[in-house]
């Protein structure tokens, strides 16, 4: 993903001024309007605690840190500066949880005759399950229906089944049914590669540059 956002940056006519990996570290932090972090859940927090302390906005695509997730926030307030969390940066995928949240409503209705499940499919190297996509995918659900939680086991009453499939080098494919005992409505989004997510990321840093305050990927595409 560093390397796929760095790449799309430069098209666009911007400049990487710091870079930090796993075992590499060059440029300066503080010359940057806006940092981009993509990394391992356990790096997550200080990355971003170490650019808002450089006064510098950033815009995150790590999923697995968000017990953490208040913390940030607040030091966000604190330091006066803007943070941009998604789940997800592809436009479509932004456009599919509108989605989601529009045909929850549709059905909320029709709960005792169709069911919900989701199923979201990603490569071998994804590191947590469920993908933070089929999280926020499950939550659009949950806040528009009477799901009042998701489960990766077998579910109970009023809970949202969820299952996680790793393969291949799949990108990520997400999709939701509701399944009546005469028929099923499923909804699907299939990523063919990583540039979706890279380009959403880089239109968000675009966007939050001179900005103060928390935003989300609702803010940048005006879906609120």
């Amino acid at each position: 993903m560093g390397k796929a956002i760095e790449a799309i940056a430069l098209e666009r006519g911007h400049q990487i001024v710091y870079r930090l990996d796993k075992d590499l570290e060059e440029g300066r932090l503080a010359d940057a309007e806006v940092a981009i972090n993509f990394s391992v859940p356990q790096a997550a927090v200080l990355n971003i605690k170490a650019a808002f302390e450089a006064g510098v906005p950033v815009v995150c695509g790590t999923t697995g840190w968000l017990d953490q997730r208040a913390e940030i926030e607040t030091l966000c307030e604190t330091q006066k500066t803007a943070f941009l969390y998604a789940s997800n940066f592809s436009v479509g995928v932004n456009l599919f949880f509108k989605l989601t949240r529009f045909l929850a409503q549709l059905m909320a209705p029709h709960s005792n005759n169709y069911h919900a499940s989701l199923t979201e499919t990603h490569h071998v190297h994804k590191l947590d399950a469920p993908s933070g996509t089929a999280i926020t995918l499950a939550e659009n659900i949950i806040q528009n229906s009477d799901y009042q939680k998701w489960t990766m086991e077998t579910p109970q009453e009023a809970q949202l089944p969820i299952s996680s499939i790793r393969e291949g080098e799949v990108p990520g494919t997400h999709s939701i049914t509701y399944t009546s005992e005469i028929d099923a409505i499923k909804i699907t989004h299939e990523a063919f590669n990583r540039k979706g997510f890279a380009l959403g990321a880089v239109l968000a840093a675009e966007w939050l540059a001179g900005k103060t305050g928390i935003y989300a990927m609702d803010d940048v595409l005006n879906l609120s």
